[in-house]
């Protein structure tokens, strides 16, 4: 299994998941950069991704939703803020309505991830999730983000793999 930890820090209102990968870190860039790969481990497994925009640049915005084994579906917005090929990016992430507008009623988070060499060909992913208050982190939880986000990453080893 990649992930090596999670970790919520409610003083500094975060999420840091850190993972570790067999393959050298432009090898892990392309997992972010490209949407056909970002659908095949983005999203818990029971939930895939289906990204119909991916503009990896700062200012540019991702689109996607996610669909649950019943058919139900959640959808998502990214707007990238920093992009440092091949070892940084970061965006905040939208919940989106049934229209795909930015929802008002649920939290925004800023996720950054950074990708350093571990030697040998490896890399070690860190993700951190910044919350802007603990109702929101505590929300954002409860719905199962941690969870989420360590089977969404642990699928990465096959698809490096294949």
């Amino acid at each position: 299994m990649p992930v090596i930890s999670t970790d919520i820090d409610t003083g500094e209102l975060t999420m840091t998941l850190v993972a570790e990968f067999a393959a050298d870190t432009a090898r892990v860039w392309q997992l972010w950069a490209d949407p056909r790969q970002l659908e095949r481990w983005w999203g818990p497994p029971t939930w895939p991704a289906t990204f119909t925009a991916h503009d990896l640049r700062p200012g540019g915005t991702t689109r996607y939703y996610m669909t649950g084994p019943d058919g139900d579906t959640a959808a998502g917005e990214w707007e990238f803020t920093a992009v440092d090929e091949p070892s940084s990016l970061a965006f905040d992430d939208y919940f989106a309505d049934e229209n795909g507008e930015r929802s008002r009623d649920m939290p925004v988070s800023h996720m950054s991830a950074e990708l350093d060499s571990a030697g040998d060909e490896r890399t070690r992913m860190t993700i951190v999730t910044r919350f802007e208050s603990i109702e929101q982190l505590q929300q954002l939880t409860e719905m199962g983000m941690e969870e989420g986000m360590r089977e969404a990453v642990s699928q990465i080893d096959a698809l490096l793999a294949g």
